[in-house]
């Protein structure tokens, strides 16, 4: 993992089970990488790596083995400079102890007991109907927030509007608009087109020609 990559969770909890399934999708969880957790050298640099906004403790650093047994996917940011992940680290770092909306919490403890048939057009909005408390975050607003904050896209909206060239009076141009924060889930992170799906086993160096198979019975 590198600076600014955002961490995708599973989650197996029954709070991870109501957001799976507002979002249809396999993640319920997302957290921010605050610094490389190996050095030039690839050994474990010491100290937490990842920031979170979690349901208990609120917006917290936890270290990268907080989630080794769990189901994970790493989505990386692309053509972003140092300075720019330095600034949307800061902007995120600067909510550590900011608590978790508890108002989402609510809004989603009706799904704990039973999953009602929901329009998948409104399952989103129920992840939004939190307390708008600017000291309150869920993981995933936490890092749209940040990405945000150095006009990164994630999953904008977008208006098409005629072209003001005069010599292609048939050309429209594409104009981005910044969805707000609290309307994006973990998921919005792996199907966004502007970041890259990193697979470790490939980045490490795969060689299928050195793997072992076992021989077929005769």
């Amino acid at each position: 993992m590198r600076r600014g990559d955002v961490l995708l969770v599973e989650g197996s909890s029954r709070i991870s089970t109501a957001i799976r399934y507002l979002t249809q999708s396999t993640w319920s969880h997302a957290a921010l990488c605050v610094r490389t957790p190996l050095d030039s050298r690839g050994r474990p640099v010491r100290g937490d790596c990842l920031l979170e906004a979690d349901v208990t403790a609120g917006v917290r650093r936890v270290p990268l083995n907080h989630y080794w047994h769990q189901h994970t996917r790493i989505c990386r940011p692309v053509g972003l400079t140092e300075e720019e992940i330095s600034a949307l680290i800061a902007h995120a770092e600067a909510r550590l102890g900011h608590q978790y909306d508890l108002r989402n919490i609510v809004d989603l403890a009706r799904y704990l007991i039973r999953t009602p048939p929901v329009p998948s057009r409104y399952r989103r909005r129920m992840l939004a109907l939190g307390s708008g408390d600017p000291t309150r975050a869920i993981c995933s607003s936490l890092i749209a927030e940040a990405f945000q904050a150095v006009r990164y896209p994630i999953l904008p909206d977008s208006d098409a509007l005629p072209s003001s060239d005069p010599a292609c009076l048939h050309c429209y141009q594409e104009l981005l608009h910044i969805r707000h924060h609290s309307l994006f889930a973990p998921c919005d992170f792996d199907i966004s087109p502007y970041f890259d799906i990193i697979k470790p086993t490939l980045c490490a160096g795969f060689a299928p020609h050195r793997l072992q198979w076992s021989e077929p019975p005769a």
